[in-house]
Order: structure tokens, then C-alpha cells, then sequence
């Protein structure tokens, strides 16, 4: 089956590893997406562990669309519905894109639900009930270069919501992205980690769950299971392959996150306790001028703020000034990971970095740099 991931843009070669480890063919890496083919154990099984893509589009039809009549037939045409909807079944129809006539994804989408109901009626009397918020099956449309692709989403929200987070701080980085972030630094828990503006603690939960063998997807309830080819038996063996993935009682070394503000580290902690990471990972709940580093090597990795959605651009150099003497008196030795959203300010650690990745944080075009810490 043909399938497309939804990635954070800059995190597309990462996804595309981590899917070929997870066992998709045909992987190919595009401007935020991914496409791949996979048969079923494999959709199941990238839906349950992989942590960097937030969604899974199977594609089950595409047709040519040059405007509003041709994609009401093309949807009615090129899908059998007695196989795909009962009526019994509620539906949400997502739209990405634009075609001819078709330059409002509210009126494609309602055209899309038209073409299914009217076909419904005619075939059954009765229609389907459209659920916005949690539907039986999710269809998604894509409109480009007068084509149609029309596929059935696996999840019914996006799969960076792991569901540790319900203490959530001011402007947080997405699980997804975190975990992509985590995975270029190549850590690998032989050596500490520590982020000293550690905020809601995503970027260490992140890094100590994947370490762990930990599957974000455990406890979520897939859209997959109401499609009409669920096969529960490959779910079940993918299930419980994937319990079996966690490894617990792992020795490792310090691995600390520093917060100034007692709210916010108090939130920390409890998505901590969430994520079943409370024996790992410890908040500290001080500025980082005064937090001693752990003896040894390590890595230094943060978010800070960058002026655009919190922290007043002005105060901002003061900051990443402080940052940068610390790494040089406190962290010899180390490494430094910082997401920079703002190029006037990293500029202020007096740093030169080693190597830089460009990420997309939500809206925000960021680097993601790595500094040798002399």
C-alpha cells in the first residue's frame, strides 16, 4: 500500500530513516512529507513507534480533478463505499491543497461530503453522520496539478499528542519535532544530558524515551481499527511485539533539566511522572548560573526563547550571553544543541558552531546548532 508521512520540514531525512528501521519500502523524502509503501503489520507498526512523523495518510484512490464536477464524480467513481462507509459509520473529510475551482478547502471538503452522502442515499436510503472531532474513518484529500489523492488517515489527531503533556508551558516545542532533534544528536545515553532552560521537559522526555524503547503510541486509539481491512490478529502480534520493546532498569547517567520559573518546573515534573520517566530524569528548579554540571562528559541541548511567540527580543542578548559564558567556564569539554530561531541572538553566546541543520519550529524557520564546547 502507498503511504505519506507528515513531518516537521528538516526532520525528512530522520523520518525516512527511522521508517526503513521500522520496515517501509520505497522510501522517498520530500519537502515536508514522506512517501513510502508498507504492507499492513508495517502501518500498524509505524502508527504504534515511530516518534518523528505526526501523521499517516493511505492512499486508496487518485483521479485526474480539473474542477468541482470532476472531483464529485472522481469521489463517487474511483472508491467502492459499500466497502469503505456503511452509513452506520461517521466520516470527516480533511483538505489539503487546491485545484481549479477549488481554491477553498472548506467548499472542496463540502463537495467531497456531498459526493459520498448523495451516493449513500442512493445505494442505501440512508447517509452517514459527519463527526468532526471523533469520527469513524478520516478521509483526507489532496488536490495538485489538476490530480485528486484520496486516502484514509490512520489517527484521528496528530501524533505528536503522546498524552504526557497536559501541563503544558508558553509556546512548547512538539513532541514530534523534539524527538527529531534528539535523534540528529545521536545520544546515545552513555553521557549525561542536561537542558538549563528545560521548560515542560519535552526535549529530555523525548530523548530518554526513545532511548528506553518507550512506544508512543501504546495507549492511543487508531482511526486504522474502524477501516474495513483491520486485520486484529497482525494488530495484536504488532501490539505485543511492541510491549515487549520497553526496557526497564536501564542504568544511565544524570540526565537534568533546569528551570527558573517554579510553575513551569513544577509542570516539568509532572509530565515526567506521565511519560513513566520520574526514575530518569530530574528538575531542578533554579537559574542555570547556579546549577553545577554532573562530573564527566556530556550533552548540553535547549530550546531557548527566541523573541518571536515569548521572550522580549531586547532582553534577549543578556541571555544568551549568560548562556555562552557558562558553557565556556562550566562545560569544557561538552557539547552544546541549541534550536535558534533568531540569528541576531545566537550570535550573543559567542560561540562559533560546528554543524547546523535548518528545522521548521510550527511557523518559525530555525537552526538546529551544535557547538564543540572548548
Amino acid at each position: 500500500m502507498k503511504l505519506v508521512a507528515s513531518i516537521s520540514q528538516g526532520l525528512e531525512q530522520e523520518g525516512a530513516k527511522e521508517l526503513i528501521e521500522l520496515g517501509a519500502k520505497s522510501v522517498k523524502a520530500s519537502r515536508r512529507h514522506i512517501l513510502f509503501e508498507a504492507d499492513m503489520g508495517c502501518i500498524y507498526r509505524v502508527h504504534l513507534r515511530a516518534r518523528l512523523s505526526f501523521r499517516f495518510l493511505r492512499e486508496i484512490a487518485r483521479f485526474p480533478c480539473y474542477g468541482p464536477y470532476e472531483l464529485y464524480s472522481g469521489v463517487q467513481r474511483s472508491i467502492d463505499w459499500e466497502y469503505w462507509l456503511q452509513p452506520k459509520k461517521s466520516f470527516r473529510v480533511d483538505v489539503t491543497g487546491f485545484g481549479a475551482g477549488l481554491s477553498h478547502t472548506h467548499f472542496t471538503a463540502l463537495q467531497v461530503k456531498n459526493a459520498i452522502i448523495d451516493l449513500q442515499r442512493e445505494l442505501w436510503g440512508v447517509r452517514s453522520n459527519i463527526d468532526l472531532s471523533n469520527p469513524d474513518i478520516c478521509f483526507h484529500l489532496h488536490l495538485a496539478n489538476n490530480q485528486a489523492v484520496f486516502s484514509v488517515d490512520g489517527s484521528n489527531s496528530s501524533l505528536h499528542k503522546r498524552g504526557y503533556r497536559p501541563a503544558i508551558g508558553i509556546a512548547p516545542i512538539k513532541e514530534t519535532l523534539a524527538a527529531g532533534l534528539m535523534r540528529i544528536t545521536e545520544w546515545d545515553g552513555t553521557s549525561h544530558l542536561v537542558d538549563p532552560l528545560c521548560g515542560s521537559g519535552t526535549l529530555l522526555i523525548e530523548a530518554v524515551s526513545s532511548l528506553l524503547g518507550h512506544v508512543s503510541g501504546i495507549d492511543r486509539k487508531f482511526l486504522f481499527q474502524n477501516w474495513p481491512d483491520f486485520d486484529i490478529s497482525i494488530w495484536e502480534k504488532e501490539l505485543k511485539m511492541a510491549k515487549k520493546m520497553k526496557l526497564l532498569n536501564k542504568n544511565l547517567p544524570k540526565i537534568i533539566g533546569c528551570e527558573v520559573d517554579a510553575m513551569i518546573a513544577n509542570s516539568a515534573r509532572e509530565n515526567i511522572i506521565k511519560a513513566g520517566l520520574e526514575n530518569y530524569i530530574e528538575i531542578i528548579n533554579c537559574p542555570f548560573q547556579k546549577f553545577r554540571l554532573p562530573p564527566g562528559l556530556g550533552l548540553l541541548i535547549c530550546n531557548p526563547p527566541y523573541g518571536k511567540r515569548i521572550g522580549d527580543e531586547n532582553e534577549l542578548p543578556n541571555l544568551y550571553k549568560a548562556l555562552g559564558e557558562y558553557c565556556k567556564k562550566q562545560a569544557s569539554g561538552w557539547d552544546l544543541w541549541l534550536l535558534n530561531g533568531n540569528p541576531k541572538l545566537s550570535k550573543h553566546l559567542g560561540m562559533k558552531a560546528s554543524r547546523r541543520f535548518q528545522v521548521n519550529n510550527g511557523s518559525i524557520d530555525c537552526r538546529w546548532l551544535n557547538y564543540k564546547i572548548r
